[in-house]
């Protein structure tokens, strides 16, 4: 068969037509559309509204050759298959096609497989089927909601806070999360509270108990004043053993991986980024070269809610961990709840062959995608192994009225943790095993020593782009093809940054975030955007019309961006004060807002350019120059980091932020926060080792320093 007559496919990316390539052999012309070849256009709404929504699309820029070619070899070909991606911007991108090829869609020969292998290419080409109208009109109504709403709020943006600013339906409600988040924390006021250990000696060694309450019934000890009393009356009592409650507890091992849970995982373990977890993904998908094998797609389609997994990968998978692990590790097998939005069609996120162990591999992936992959056999390994079986032991000990608490835990069978433990999102939440000695109810306990201790409510913690993603996720922003784009676009957008792997908004998400709430109150809501994500993913399923859901939103939501226009078009943003003159030509001072958050500049501009830092001091001395005080500054990258007000006389500078009001108590210096925050700190003397997990009264002093 000649080229000219060969039947063509069409995917999306080079790699994928690659991929594809290899396992049709010369029998079949691939070629890729890199991504999409229409779109609405970018200088106008390009959304006619008068006409129930009709999207005005047109070629995108650029791609002009590319379409010439496509349609030359669409018009040799025997046939031609269209095999994007098995999701809704892939049915879009194939039903593009059809409109520039002048493919019938009803007619065309739409393929679709959830992994790159040879075995699934070939099933999938045996059974083509027409293009899923449901699924693109689903895509589509995203696509023109998200332009209604982009096109009506950012030019707002750009005239009462500054130009190139956008909004977004998704990326709003995002931003509103982040904002709140540190709101909470701002406003957050530490409540005291206090713990009270015995340490006791029974017949068979020692142990430690924590004071639960009285007669059996729980109670906080909230002041020094409460310990005090507790102490008093447990005076001269004897300390006896009331209850010994030993049990078996069973850990169940981790489903497989979906978009969400994939992205968490890779922040917590691997430090990856969202986006650079979804484009190693891709490329693992797409297929990487593997010696002889040539182009080999490594896991299943990346974009998935799903948890289900194929019977032959279950039983792949089973069969490997009996034979590597023994028969007592398989595991019996669960069935996960389909969520109401789940896409059930996909599958998990899995390796394609379990086969292909990440040691096999390594020497052909990039270090990146060896760790990304190795993170995915693991999990899917572990999700088909036995639970881990811990036996556990609850003693109640009484001394009169007071009850305390030793609790103990060991590991009796490993089960999946043999293979994998899930990755944590704040420090001590790892599994700890914890013996106790063997008690005797009855048994009478001598009184070694007290210790209380005293403690602070913490506030929560900002997100993370792991724990973002989950927060997401939770309430039903979003979909899994639309995490990354979405925190992507704040940081492009310079709503939000980053300092030690923690998100906090920016002055200008701050901003932005405020814009929004009091005049589009909605768009922010996130009760708002799950209901609509709801209504959206039922077109896809056949039960709504999507020009009727686009007009009962863009009715209400024309009327808020009318009013909005009128009011904010009478406001005139004011300059806040600074509170000083200009040293230069001695007119007032006002505090403005630029790319990396506040300054204070001239109100004279632009007739004098004097400008300062706003200083945002950490509540601590500098220690080389004994002079400045340590605050705040940022790199051209907006990267945080901490030097002395002194500078350029005093160049001190250190990453980690200092913590105001410690101080080592092995050397004098103040102390800092280590990587990773809040439950982490070191000396800030590089030549004192002192490391410690927590600070006395840290929930206090941190506020002098946030």
């Amino acid at each position: 068969m000649t080229a000219e007559t060969s039947p063509l496919i069409i995917v999306e990316s080079p790699t994928k037509a690659k991929t594809i390539s290899r396992f049709m052999r010369s029998k079949y012309r691939v070629m890729a559309s890199l991504g999409h070849v229409r779109d609405l256009p970018k200088s106008t709404l390009g959304v006619d509204i008068e006409n129930d929504f009709a999207p005005k699309y047109i070629n995108i820029r650029g791609k002009g050759p590319l379409i010439k070619e496509l349609k030359e070899a669409s018009k040799k070909a025997s046939s031609v298959y269209l095999a994007t991606d098995p999701d809704r911007e892939g049915e879009a991108i194939s039903w593009h096609l059809c409109s520039i090829l002048g493919i019938d869609p009803e007619e065309a020969k739409r393929v679709i497989f959830h992994e790159i292998t040879e075995k699934a290419v070939r099933e999938a080409f045996s059974k083509p089927r027409p293009v899923n109208q449901r699924l693109v009109n689903a895509q589509q109504v995203r696509r023109v909601l998200d332009r209604l709403v982009g096109y009506s709020l950012s030019p707002l943006l750009w005239h009462k806070i500054r130009p190139g600013l956008s909004a977004g339906r998704v990326q709003s409600a995002a931003l509103r999360l982040i904002v709140q988040r540190d709101q909470e924390i701002g406003s957050f006021e530490p409540e005291e509270y206090w713990t009270l250990d015995a340490y006791l000696k029974g017949e068979q060694g020692e142990v430690k108990a924590r004071y639960f309450g009285e007669n059996g019934r729980k109670k906080t000890l909230s002041s020094r004043k409460d310990v005090d009393a507790v102490l008093s009356a447990i005076q001269g009592e004897p300390f006896v053993v009331a209850s010994v409650k030993p049990r078996e507890r069973r850990r169940q091992a981790p489903f497989p991986f979906t978009t969400s849970t994939l992205q968490q995982e890779a922040s917590r373990k691997l430090g990856f980024s969202v986006k650079k977890t979804m484009s190693v993904a891709q490329t693992l998908y797409e297929g990487v070269e593997i010696g002889n094998e040539g182009y080999t797609g490594l896991i299943t389609y990346t974009r998935t809610d799903s948890v289900r997994v194929a019977e032959s990968a279950v039983a792949e998978a089973r069969r490997f961990v009996g034979e590597v692990f023994g028969s007592q590790y398989v595991g019996s097998g669960r069935a996960a709840r389909a969520r109401p939005l789940e896409q059930g069609a996909h599958e998990a996120i899995r390796p394609t062959s379990l086969l292909r162990t990440p040691a096999d591999l390594k020497r052909f992936l990039r270090n990146d995608q060896y760790r990304l992959y190795k993170l995915i056999w693991e999990r899917f390994v572990a999700s088909e192994m036995a639970p881990a079986v811990y036996d556990t032991v609850t003693a109640d000990i009484t001394a009169g009225r007071a009850t305390f608490r030793a609790t103990g835990s060991r590991m009796k069978f490993p089960g999946f943790t043999k293979v994998y433990e899930e990755g944590r999102d704040h420090p001590g939440e790892t599994e700890e095993e914890r013996d106790i000695i063997p008690l005797a109810e009855g048994e009478v306990l001598s009184l070694l020593k007290t210790e209380p201790s005293q403690h602070f409510t913490e506030p929560p913690p900002r997100y993370t782009e792991a724990t973002l993603v989950k927060a997401l996720e939770e309430n039903g922003i979003g979909r899994p093809s639309t995490y990354a784009p979405i925190i992507a676009t704040l940081f492009e957008r310079e709503y939000i940054a980053r300092e030690q792997k923690r998100l906090f908004a920016t002055e200008l998400g701050i901003t932005v975030d405020r814009l929004l709430t009091e005049n589009f109150p909605s768009i922010v809501d996130l009760a708002f955007t799950a209901d609509m994500e709801k209504k959206l993913d039922a077109i896809e399923e056949g039960e709504g019309d999507w020009i009727s859901i686009l007009r009962e939103f863009w009715e209400p939501f024309k009327e808020q961006v009318d009013r909005a226009e009128e009011e904010l078009a009478r406001i005139k943003i004011a300059d806040e004060p600074a509170g000083e003159d200009c040293d230069k030509c001695g007119r007032p001072m006002v505090v403005k807002r630029g790319r990396y958050g506040k300054f204070i500049a001239c109100s004279g501009y632009p007739e004098c350019k004097n400008t300062k830092p706003v200083l945002e001091k950490t509540g601590v001395k500098c220690p080389k120059c004994e002079k400045g005080d340590i605050v705040v500054r940022r790199t051209r990258k907006g990267r945080v980091f901490y030097g002395c007000t002194e500078y350029p006389a005093c160049d001190y500078t250190t990453w980690a932020r200092p913590v105001a009001g410690s101080k080592c108590p092995t050397c004098g210096a103040f102390l800092v926060e280590a990587q990773g925050g809040r439950r982490g700190f070191r000396c800030s003397n590089t030549a004192c080792s002192y490391r410690s997990q927590k600070v006395e009264n840290y929930e206090k002093v941190a506020r002098l320093s946030r």
